[in-house]
């Protein structure tokens, strides 16, 4: 499996690329090794890099660096914890799968879960400048790609795969909005000091306005 291949057929012929993963003998170790812990990583290092050193942001304010500290201690959790995540996903897409008719298999449903992050991990790059954050909303293909893949790798009928796709995305908002709780119990702190407020004058803020 490359990488770069699979990652770009998933992308844009993602019906054809599926039935070649649901029939390809992939270990987890593999899945996550090669694909799922290098691809995870574009999202931490680009945001890493927005916020730590081009910074976020405030508009009138200014803007607002994370100290650097503060944003590696920030990304290394967020990677370790957005990686155990995908596992979670992968747990929960397979423990629902009798109820929707579909092949409980965790091997199947960690194909699932992995690949179909792919864009979402890679829409994950605009998060180097903060103020382009907005377009990681590119990442929702990440959705489609699931639907694709619990129909085709996990056999999952026509008729129950909305239901089972709904389920699946809300458990996992629930995870990682406990994930994102986490990774912000780390991360606040950080924005105790204002040192890291540039070029921005309050006194003349107000005078001016």
């Amino acid at each position: 499996m490359n990488l770069v291949e699979r990652a770009k057929n998933i992308l844009i012929t993602p019906k054809t690329e599926w039935e070649v993963i649901k029939n390809e003998q992939t270990s987890t170790a593999d899945m996550f090794t090669k694909y799922a812990m290098i691809l995870a990583l574009i999202p931490v290092i680009a945001t890493f890099i927005g916020q730590s050193f081009i910074g976020i942001s405030l508009g009138p304010f200014g803007s607002y660096k994370i100290p650097v500290t503060n944003g590696l201690i920030y990304a290394v959790v967020y990677y370790i914890l957005s990686l155990a995540g995908v596992y979670l996903v992968a747990f929960i897409i397979d423990a629902l799968a009798p109820s929707f008719g579909s092949t409980k298999n965790m091997n199947a449903s960690l194909k699932v879960a992995v690949y179909s992050y792919t864009a979402a991990w890679i829409a994950g790059i605009f998060g180097i400048i903060p103020i382009l954050g907005i377009l990681g909303i590119l990442g929702l293909y990440s959705l489609y790609l699931m639907y694709l893949g619990l129909k085709i790798v996990k056999d999952t009928p026509q008729d129950k795969l909305v239901g089972y796709l709904v389920v699946v995305i809300i458990i996992a908002i629930v995870v990682y909005f406990i994930i994102g709780m986490i990774v912000a119990a780390i991360a606040l702190p950080s924005f105790g000091s204002l040192d890291s407020l540039k070029g921005f004058d309050l006194g003349n803020w107000y005078s001016e306005n």
